[in-house]
């Protein structure tokens, strides 16, 4: 992890990479000249080019400077063992080119240029890519799928909300939860009122039983409570395409409800597997789902992050304090991982409800002033200072052990906790 000799690479190349085509320049050491050429995004001429930089350079390190982390250019160069990885972030590319192009004009072979110069001049401020496992690697991956496809569920169930509340509202109060497969397929069977109470007494009797409804109370319930509805509206014009748009969306709410199980399942399996599980399994409010996504949070790179404050920093949790002449103002910090800074912050919410003391820093947040959201950061800047603790050490995470530290300290936090 640590930045590598001017004198290591024999060549620096800057590589801006597009959908379709990449620009590249390239530089070798020793020289000022400097080549260009494009590169088309296909698996065959990236490697027919790295083939050629290795025999070019007699298979010496050479330094790539590129705008990205992970995707397929990431991918397709990250196995060729000659190569070095040093990922850049567009904004600073952006800041450089605009620091001596006052007009702001901008091309895709400048931009790759100016990566050149950044390798050559700023090379100390740079962190060489260093992959995790391949483990590691596809957790990241399905923990941030899974809260994308989390968020096409929730879109789904809303969607289904509005297009029921316009002719057939009564299920929603039925069936509290929409993320169900009673609900899914009691609207694909009788995705109308009028279709529900046509239906006979011991068929809707038999469907609950079968969807696991034991209590007879809540069946018979159900049931007269659909038998005795009155309708919304009559009016086919209304119910006719609105029952077709929730059988659409229950249909894709089936899917989906499916792929996230798959989620999870793939996700246990690699996550349980890993030594460090158990560090982050125990946590208060961290369970099946936010107990992965943690430990992808943190990684297996213990070096990455020389304290606690570097990764409250890189996953914007902490403020950023501005200062110019007389004024000073602070604000959350804008570039960051998004879905690390989700994971932390969601987190931090549900432990209000599993440990004592975090339930009450969130209050004596809220106390102070700040919104629901801002008392969660704080109450997540304070987790990860806790956690990056446990995580360099090894050590699962004690609530009671805390509470005896917080005691030595006679942190004010302890006379909040004795009210």
């Amino acid at each position: 992890m640590k930045p590598q000799a001017s004198k290591a690479f024999a060549a620096f190349i800057g590589l801006d990479w597009a959908d379709a085509k990449h620009e590249v320049c390239l530089q070798a050491a020793g020289t000022a000249q400097r080549e260009f050429r494009s590169l088309e995004h296909s698996p065959e001429e990236s490697n027919a080019w790295v083939q050629t930089l290795r025999t070019r350079f007699n298979g010496q390190p050479v330094a790539v400077c590129l705008e990205l982390t992970k995707g397929p250019i990431v991918s397709a160069l990250r196995h060729y063992d000659f190569l070095g990885l040093f990922p850049v972030n567009p904004l600073t590319v952006a800041k450089y080119r605009e620091a001596f192009t006052p007009s702001r004009a901008k091309d895709d072979p400048t931009d790759a240029e100016l990566q050149v110069e950044i390798l050559l001049k700023h090379r100390d401020r740079l962190m060489p890519l260093s992959p995790q496992s391949p483990t590691m690697r596809a957790l990241v991956q399905l923990v941030e799928h899974r809260r994308r496809l989390v968020g096409d569920k929730v879109r789904l169930t809303n969607r289904l909300t509005s297009a029921l509340k316009n002719y057939f509202p009564h299920v929603l109060r039925w069936f509290q939860d929409k993320d169900t497969a009673i609900f899914c397929d009691f609207l694909s069977r009788w995705p109308t009122l009028k279709a529900a109470q046509l239906a006979r007494r011991t068929t809707l009797e038999s469907f609950f039983r079968a969807h696991h409804v034991h209590s007879a109370d809540v069946i018979t319930t159900r049931i007269e409570a659909i038998k005795s509805a009155v309708a919304l509206t009559t009016d086919e014009g209304v119910i006719t395409p609105n029952a077709l748009l929730v059988q659409a969306l229950v249909a894709q709410l089936r899917v989906t409800l499916q792929v996230i199980a798959d989620f999870d399942n793939a996700i246990a399996q690699r996550a349980q597997e890993h030594p460090d599980f158990s560090l982050f399994d125990a946590l208060p409010g961290a369970g099946a789902v936010f107990a992965p996504r943690l430990l992808a949070a943190f990684g297996e790179q213990r070096e990455r992050y020389a304290s606690a404050e570097e990764l409250q920093k890189y996953a914007g949790i902490a403020p950023v304090t501005e200062r110019s002449g007389k004024k000073t103002w602070v604000h959350w910090r804008l570039q960051c991982p998004k879905f690390l800074r989700q994971t932390f912050v969601e987190w931090a919410a549900e432990s209000t409800r599993h440990s004592f003391w975090a339930q009450v820093y969130y209050q004596q947040q809220r106390a102070k002033g700040k919104a629901h959201q801002a008392a969660v950061r704080a109450l997540a800047f304070k987790w990860i200072r806790i956690l990056s603790r446990c995580w360099q050490d090894r050590t699962p995470y004690d609530d009671s052990v805390y509470l005896q530290a917080l005691n030595r300290r006679s942190a004010p936090l302890l006379h909040n906790l004795a009210h």
